[in-house]
């Protein structure tokens, strides 16, 4: 085989990094959210619960490189959209990475646009296996499988490319630096809607809903937290001192939140629970998504406390409401994905530092981009975050409804009543753990 030396644009240190930082995010799905539903549900949900992270995170890949990708980041058709596209040749993949909406303010990035394809799949993955967490325990497998591709190319795409791709919220100003509106705050929003939607689970099961293995839950959660190293650390699209600045503010957030959380339920409840401790990380980890690059230490710090209070006072206050109660959310996806990335979205418009400069490229003279907050004499940008939330909310509420009424149609969102009794063998003629079985 012939030896062809690499192009010149080509660095492999970003390369490598961004490749890494991919696989990190990678791993938050599979096995990371995969092996924490699979432990925080009931036992006869188990299997079903994991098996829609992982069909979720193929499915997705398949139109993603088919259309998907190119509708989020590719050439620009409407404002909110890029033009759907195969992004399979040889000469694209190989060629170098490129957002076109985005190009006026960004160079030609130095890896291969199979690495930015793969980076932003990830990203995309996750979103609607974050949004699964909402319907577990009744949705309809048949129901589910239809869903994943059809959400992710009407809805996923158009916040994608508004806000990362060069759309018009870009144009605007509003900020989010890896996904706290994007992601989270879809998912959040978009997953309340299903869960009315799909309708709740049995009553005993709402009742009486027991995590069947919470070490495994741990483990899950451990992996969400440092692959999120790789979700905020791979944003800044360089190996460069925003990816360092970006990893470090992360775990800071994270970590303050879950351990005002943890607070905030032995205040309330007389004992510290580690599933809150999760549900802490969680909303530290999302909170910090909007923000990771803009904000300095003590912003992170800031933004930890507030996600450790307004996330909880929502899962523990707001949904258990009896007006609210009435929306079967399995996992309080509203509440520490939501309204977390919500949190963290406007806290982006107070406490973003205009020192921390994200420099596009590695080059110190590279251009550079900042974003200046309420607490650095910028107003504006506040406003600017609420109405990039606000669209993000509406868009997601009006596509999802409209997308399962469609599927509603076709096949059942929700399992029968028989099937809901026995879980995992009646839908997959599976159970998760085989002791005391013919095949243990």
């Amino acid at each position: 085989m012939a030896l062809v030396p690499s192009p010149q644009w080509l660095d492999t240190g970003n390369n490598a990094w961004q490749l890494a930082a991919a696989t990190f995010v990678g791993l938050q799905s599979i096995p990371g959210l995969t092996v924490l539903y699979g432990g925080i549900v009931k036992k006869k949900w188990a299997i079903n619960s994991a098996f829609m992270a992982m069909y979720a995170f193929a499915s997705v890949l398949v139109v993603w490189v088919l259309f998907d990708y190119n509708m989020a980041f590719g050439e620009q058709w409407f404002p909110f959209l890029g033009k759907p596209g195969l992004a399979t040749s040889a000469s694209f993949i190989t060629g170098q990475a490129i957002v076109p909406a985005a190009a006026s303010g960004m160079p030609p990035l130095t890896f291969p646009m199979a690495t930015l394809i793969f980076f932003q799949f990830v990203f995309a993955a996750i979103t609607v296996i974050i949004l699964a967490g909402a319907v577990l325990g009744r949705m309809n497998f048949t129901a589910w499988m239809i869903f994943c591709p059809v959400w992710m190319t009407l809805v996923y795409t158009v916040g994608a490319f508004s806000l990362w791709g060069g759309g018009w919220l870009a144009g605007m100003g509003v900020a989010d630096f890896s996904g706290g509106y994007v992601i989270h705050l879809a998912a959040g929003t978009s997953g309340f809607v299903a869960a009315w939607l799909v309708g709740p689970r049995l009553q005993a099961d709402r009742e009486h809903f027991p995590p069947n293995s919470l070490l495994m839950t741990l483990v899950g959660a451990g992996i969400l937290w440092l692959g999120w190293n790789g979700f905020n650390g791979g944003d800044p699209y360089f190996a460069n001192a925003d990816a360092g600045a970006a990893v470090l503010n992360t775990n800071t957030c994270t970590a303050v939140a879950l351990l005002v959380w943890t607070l905030m339920d032995k205040m309330a409840y007389g004992k510290p629970s580690v599933l809150g401790a999760v549900n802490g990380m969680i909303a530290g980890l999302v909170a910090i998504t909007p923000a990771a690059g803009y904000v300095d230490g003590l912003g992170a710090i800031a933004i930890g406390v507030v996600a450790g209070i307004i996330p909880w006072l929502a899962m523990n206050k707001l949904q258990k409401a009896s007006f609210m109660m009435k929306v079967d959310d399995t996992l309080s996806v509203l509440s520490t994905h939501g309204i977390a990335g919500l949190t963290g979205g406007l806290l982006t418009g107070i406490f973003a530092n205009p020192d921390m400069l994200m420099y596009i490229g590695t080059d110190k003279e590279a251009p550079g981009v900042n974003v200046t907050g309420l607490l650095y004499g910028n107003a504006n940008q506040l406003l600017l975050q609420a109405e990039g939330a606000a669209f993000i909310i509406v868009y997601n509420v009006i596509a999802t409804f409209i997308i399962l009424k469609v599927i509603s149609f076709i096949v059942p969102l929700r399992m029968d009543e028989a099937t809901l009794k026995v879980g995992d063998d009646a839908v997959h003629g599976e159970t998760a753990y085989a002791i005391g079985t013919e095949g243990e």
